[in-house]
């Protein structure tokens, strides 16, 4: 068996070989995490997200999820393509603004076949390696091993930013029984910025480091399996499937790196799509045309749903309203509501225009991306 310094410099190259952009090595103690994520569930930010009442133990002790474990790879995998075109659908109300990462191949079983490959090479080094990857998939505290492990620091919208390469990155673990030595964090490098805060269509941002998720775009619009709130429905705008608003607001983004993964390039049309052109999609189309998308996952109902609440906040024609009347017949009642309700606001203001995304925004996107078309 080769000494432990040698094993951790082959883990990271390896780890490069399978298309990862960064491994770094983090101990098992949650100390410095897991109470505050447990105060944030007590407190209920995190929504209808049960899941994450359960199995505390098992965040707080990762030995317990994973016997024998003692050490974290924490690795990193960029998904931003390039020309990524943020701005067209911001900039067009017609249009469906649908989250980045969500745009082609499901990250989950991608990241995770590559992180199994991975951990097989690792086996190969070692006696008896006793391993289990995760991708968004078990009771993890990912952000924290990615923060302790110096992939790099917590930012105030609570996603991982690294210095050289921002935040368009998805995170994955492989649980190991390996003593390796651990790598030193970085410095939170935030500093006094708040544009991330500030930006937040829905205030979901409630304090620096704290998400509120009942408030959040994303969760409303992915996680949510209830009506969306009515007080925050205008503020969703064209965005149908999660929301990119604070990403694209920070500053660090200037420093994406591109991701040379074609998986992650849009698929279906998505990034240019009109939101009239996806309401008529029919169930069984939905399915079939986002089969191995992430996407799929929320199902029909709520993917109309969330269109209906767009359609709502677009510009009103006899076109859309006519399409909204007709879907009722495939619709559940909570989904008929959103119906009802996106057919009397565009008949309350009948051809009033409608505001793009905040210039603000805007502005703050082109400066920011490192490719924008």
């Amino acid at each position: 068996m080769q000494n432990l310094t040698s094993i951790k410099q082959r883990i990271k190259q390896l780890a490069a070989e399978y298309g990862f952009q960064q491994a770094s090595i983090a101990n098992i103690d949650t100390s410095d995490f897991f109470p505050k994520f447990k105060q944030w569930v007590a407190d209920g930010h995190h929504g209808e997200m049960s899941f994450l009442e359960r199995n505390q133990n098992l965040r707080q002790y990762p030995d317990e999820l994973h016997p024998e474990t003692c050490r974290v790879i924490s690795l990193r995998y960029n998904y931003l393509p390039e020309n990524a075109s943020f701005t067209n659908a911001l900039q067009e109300p017609a249009l469906a603004n649908i989250s980045r990462y969500a745009l082609g191949r499901d990250y989950h079983k991608l990241i995770r076949k590559k992180l199994q490959k991975l951990a097989e090479s690792i086996a190969i080094l070692c006696d008896s390696l006793n391993y289990r990857v995760f991708v968004d998939s078990a009771p993890v505290l990912e952000t924290s091993f990615a923060n302790k492990s110096g992939l790099g620091w917590k930012g105030k919208h609570t996603l991982i930013i690294n210095k050289d390469a921002g935040s368009w990155f998805f995170l994955g673990e492989i649980f190991i029984n390996l003593p390796l030595t651990v790598d030193s964090s970085v410095d939170n490098q935030c500093g006094n910025c708040t544009s991330c805060i500030n930006l937040c269509p829905t205030g979901a941002i409630i304090a620096p480091y704290k998400v509120d998720a009942r408030k959040c775009i994303s969760y409303l619009t992915i996680e949510n399996q209830s009506a969306i709130p009515v007080e925050l429905r205008a503020k969703l705008g064209n965005r149908i499937y999660g929301c990119d608003d604070c990403q694209l607001a920070c500053p660090w983004n200037r420093f994406s790196s591109i991701t040379v993964d074609k998986d992650f390039s849009p698929r279906n049309g998505l990034d240019s799509a009109s939101l009239l052109s996806l309401w008529l999609w029919s169930e069984q189309e939905f399915y079939t045309k986002l089969e191995g998308s992430p996407i799929r996952r929320i199902g029909y109902q709520n993917w109309l749903r969330n269109i209906a609440v767009a359609l709502g906040n677009g510009e009103s024609s006899t076109i859309i309203l006519k399409a909204l009347e007709e879907k009722k017949s495939q619709a559940n009642t909570m989904v008929i509501e959103h119906i009802e309700w996106a057919i009397k606001e565009l008949q309350s203001r009948a051809t009033a225009p409608i505001a793009a995304q905040p210039i603000t925004l805007i502005r703050s996107i082109k400066k920011m991306m490192p490719r924008d078309a």
